[in-house]
C-alpha cells in the first residue's frame, strides 16, 4: 500500500485538534492517511514499506518527585528504546520515572493512544529528542490519531517549544 503525503495544513481532518492547531503555522509537515488498525509502529512499517529507522515513537513519561508528577515526551527512532529509568529520570530530576498510564496520556494530550505526537502537546511539557533522531532528514511520527501519520524532519522536532536534544536510548 502506498502512502499519499500532502501538507498537513491541507488535511486537518486527519489530525487531532491539538496537532491541527500546532501545525497551522508550520512548513514541511506532511500527513498521510493510513488504516487505523495498522497504526502501531511495527505493523505500519511492514504494511506501508517504511523502515523502522525512518519511523519514530513518542513515549509519554510520568516523572515523580516529592508528591508531584510532571510529564514529558520522549522521541526516539523506532529501532531504539528510551532509557526511562536512567537518562530520562535523571534529566527530569525525578525520584521515579515510568511510562505514563494510557488513560492519563490520552486525557492530558487530547490525542489517541498509539497516535500521540510531540506536535500539540501541553506547553509546559519538555520534549526530549534523541540525538540520532535530531539529525534525521525525514521521519514518520504519529498525528494525534490512529488513522494517519506525519512526516517531519528531525530539525522540525528540535525546533519545537521546550524541545531538548539528548541521548535517550539505552
Amino acid at each position: 500500500m502506498t502512502l499519499h503525503w500532502v501538507p498537513a495544513t491541507e488535511r486537518a481532518d486527519l489530525l487531532a485538534d491539538p496537532v491541527a492547531h500546532a501545525v497551522a503555522g508550520m512548513e514541511g509537515v506532511e500527513v498521510a492517511e493510513i488504516d487505523p488498525d495498522l497504526a502501531d509502529t511495527a505493523a505500519f512499517c511492514e504494511r506501508y514499506g517504511v523502515r523502522l529507522d525512518e519511523s519514530a515513537n513518542c513515549v509519554v513519561v510520568a516523572a515523580k518527585r516529592g508528591g508531584e508528577t510532571r510529564y514529558a515526551a520522549c522521541m526516539v527512532l523506532a529501532t531504539m528504546r528510551v532509557d526511562v529509568n536512567g537518562v530520562v529520570r535523571r534529566h527530569l530530576d525525578a525520584r521515579k520515572a515510568s511510562f505514563a498510564p494510557m488513560d492519563d496520556a490520552v486525557e492530558l494530550t487530547g490525542m489517541e493512544y498509539g497516535g500521540i505526537t510531540p506536535l500539540g502537546l501541553p506547553d509546559d511539557w519538555p520534549i526530549l529528542v534523541d540525538a540520532h533522531l535530531a539529525e534525521h532528514p525525514r521521519v514518520v511520527i504519529g498525528s494525534g490519531v490512529r488513522r494517519s501519520k506525519l512526516a517531519v524532519s528531525g530539525a522540525t522536532l528540535t525546533g519545537l517549544k521546550r524541545a531538548e536534544v539528548i541521548p535517550l536510548a539505552n
